[in-house]
């Protein structure tokens, strides 16, 4: 309950302590106000959980002798929406909400560049797979964009969609010499986050495999 802050009753002191004790009665409200807000129904503040994508890391095979190209990987971009941390959902295809305790450990961006790059240096068509660092001593760069990281939750059953688009550039040209995109959807076992966030994983990890069938090899030519 808010302190009454009209108590102080004339002659009970002079006028400088009754605005003091105003002030204090008025500083102690806001903080019960603002503690009432940090603090859920049982009366303890609420902590966002954080949750990660996971996919089983692929063998790192040894470099087919002959190959001598090498390719940087981009970080990719996205939508700022899904930047801001929180898992979203949309109710329609015009509307988009936010999980507010509920968020990413790790930007979905640097998930998708580290997976892609993962993958391409364990094909074993590029001498060398990095992260693209500015430099220019390599012969390709392949940059993308996730497009869609969301739970559905219209048009009956929740879903999620993931979508992933990439390109292959020659620096020395600057011409694309590949370019590929995907969208792929998955159904939710349960209607909670965790199980969501197993079939965003589930689902991205057919995403990146489509993403890269047939991965980016034609163009690797090689050097004289």
């Amino acid at each position: 309950m808010e302190p009454d802050s009209h108590q102080a009753a004339e002659g009970q002191g002079s006028p400088a302590l009754i605005k003091e004790d105003h002030m204090k009665k008025h500083l102690i409200a806001i903080g019960l106000a603002a503690l009432a807000t940090f603090t859920g129904c049982g009366g303890t503040v609420k902590y966002p959980n954080y949750y990660t994508l996971h996919l089983q890391p692929p063998a790192d095979p040894p470099v087919p002798e002959g190959v001598r190209t090498s390719l940087a990987v981009r970080e990719f971009r996205s939508p700022t929406y899904l930047r801001q941390g929180a898992i979203v959902y949309k109710t329609s295809p015009e509307q988009i909400g936010f999980y507010n305790y509920h968020r990413w450990a790790l930007d979905p961006r640097e998930f998708v560049t580290n997976a892609v790059a993962e993958r391409l240096r364990a094909s074993g068509n590029f001498a060398q797979v990095k992260l693209y660092d500015g430099r220019t001593d390599i012969d390709y760069v392949l940059s993308g964009r996730l497009e869609k990281l969301e739970e559905v939750d219209y048009g009956g059953a929740v879903k999620v969609e993931v979508a992933i688009s990439a390109q292959m550039t020659n620096l020395a040209t600057g011409s694309t010499v590949w370019t590929n995109e995907v969208s792929e959807a998955g159904t939710v076992g349960q209607r909670d986050v965790p199980s969501v966030v197993a079939g965003m994983n589930a689902t991205m990890g057919r995403a990146i495999e489509k993403l890269l069938t047939p991965a980016p090899v034609a163009v690797a030519t090689k050097k004289d």
